[in-house]
């Protein structure tokens, strides 16, 4: 993998320093930084609904920038995987955009290219790690290579947050190492009448998440991450990811999940969670600001364990990807927004205290203060680990503009409700994601 990430860079650090010398040349100066100037602007955005973050963040930027404002519409994430090619394509196209998933928008001219961006505003000083899932080669596949076509307004990871109060119940004093503990925990709350795991999967498959971990578990992540960026021949119907659905069926029939899973929707979940019911819950770490500020000191997160003590760990880790319509009327405002999210220090307290991931952006950047013991500085170690041992994976939902509504979901409300097993849902997953690549 960091040989294929070291190729990736030598060839963008190429295709960026050609880039630079065609625009000066034509241009006869360097590229003007883009800017949002003196004129009132009102920036078109759409945002996805109960996360507070981007509206946080536009706020402040408003109150640095006055002339800039902020026409905001919301939408539920599913809605905006199946919704964003029409609202892309209509004469008032968003300036700004959440894209769950851009090889689609790509391949069908919807999104801004962004490596003129990329140049003027100095992304180069940003990992390339942080901007590699956001690449795509020209025609929308394979992803992981080609032009930039968003930038993450911070960059979250997935793991599991646990209930201190049910964990001291059970004897769990620390976080589990392995899966294996993890399995021991989960039992043990269900013997003592505690609910092991909370978890939605209406609307959306919010089982993707501890499948996926345990995915992460189970083999490494590059296949993963192959299948995701629609490299050729990838398969998600792996032995390893075999082991971790039948792992997953094994915690349903076990009684693990709520009964009523399928019926929950994720802001149920959350209120339930809070609420104090479940011992385990499968998320992100977006969440860690929203724990901190209305249930302080009552939980905690770790990253999902490994097989074996000491091993590899590997999760979903990617950007809170935004991406600028091809049509937008304020483009340059848009890109010079998405580079103060990265840089501003306000900018970057907010993306921590409300959105609880690490807020990206050059290196050299200082990481903004978190209270000790806060679920926030579990979440950003979780991730300091993750980026140790190079394990991040991008969503699973994100292979395809309409994977997640047409293969994951489907496929994994069947398995909870007993009519899918662990080898037919990647079976079926699999075959959904080929008949899309075939349109």
């Amino acid at each position: 993998m960091e040989e294929v990430v070291l190729r990736n860079q030598s060839r963008h650090a190429l295709r960026i320093a050609a880039l630079t010398l065609s625009v000066a040349a034509t241009a006869g100066t360097a590229l003007a930084a883009p800017s949002c100037g003196t004129d009132p602007v009102v920036l078109n955005s759409y945002f996805e609904t109960g996360f507070p973050l981007p509206t946080r963040l536009a706020e402040e930027f408003t109150r640095q920038f006055p002339n800039v404002t902020f026409d905001i519409k919301e939408d539920q994430f599913a809605n905006m995987m199946e919704n964003s090619p029409r609202i892309l394509s209509e004469p008032n196209a968003p300036d700004l955009i959440r894209v769950p998933s851009i090889t689609d928008l790509v391949a069908n001219n919807l999104l801004r290219n962004l490596d003129e961006d990329f140049v003027a505003l100095g992304w180069d000083q940003f990992p390339e790690g942080q901007l590699v899932q956001l690449r795509v080669e020209e025609g929308g596949r394979p992803r992981g290579t080609g032009s930039l076509y968003g930038m993450g307004i911070n960059y979250s990871m997935t793991g599991v947050f646990y209930n201190k109060e049910l964990a001291a119940q059970i004897g769990m004093t620390e976080a589990p190492t392995t899966l294996a503990e993890l399995d021991a925990a989960m039992a043990k709350a269900k013997e003592a009448g505690i609910q092991p795991i909370m978890q939605w999967n209406k609307g959306t498959g919010g089982f993707a998440f501890p499948l996926q971990n345990l995915m992460g578990a189970y083999g490494a992540p590059e296949p993963i991450n192959d299948w995701i960026f629609q490299k050729d021949g990838a398969t998600i119907n792996t032995p390893d990811n075999l082991e971790a659905a039948e792992h997953l069926q094994g915690w349903i029939e076990a009684g693990y999940f709520p009964s009523d899973a399928n019926a929950i929707e994720y802001f149920q979940m959350m209120s339930r969670y809070i609420g104090g019911e479940g011992l385990f819950m499968f998320n992100g770490d977006w969440e860690s600001g929203n724990l901190d500020t209305n249930a302080k000191d009552k939980f905690g997160f770790f990253i999902m364990p490994s097989l074996e003590e000491g091993g590899r760990h590997a999760s979903m880790s990617s950007p809170l990807t935004f991406g600028i319509s091809a049509n937008a009327a304020n483009p340059e405002c848009a890109a010079f927004f998405l580079d103060w999210v990265a840089r501003n220090e306000e900018a970057r307290k907010i993306n921590v205290e409300v959105g609880g991931s690490n807020p990206g952006g050059p290196t050299d950047l200082a990481m903004p203060a978190v209270e000790p013991g806060s679920v926030t500085e579990a979440s950003l170690a979780a991730g300091a680990t993750l980026a140790q041992d190079n394990g991040a994976m991008d969503f699973i939902a994100n292979a395809t503009g309409a994977i997640f509504a047409a293969g994951w979901t489907p496929e994994l409300q069947k398995m909870v409700g007993g009519q899918q097993d662990a080898a037919g849902l990647l079976e079926a997953v699999q075959r959904e994601y080929e008949t899309q690549l075939s349109r």
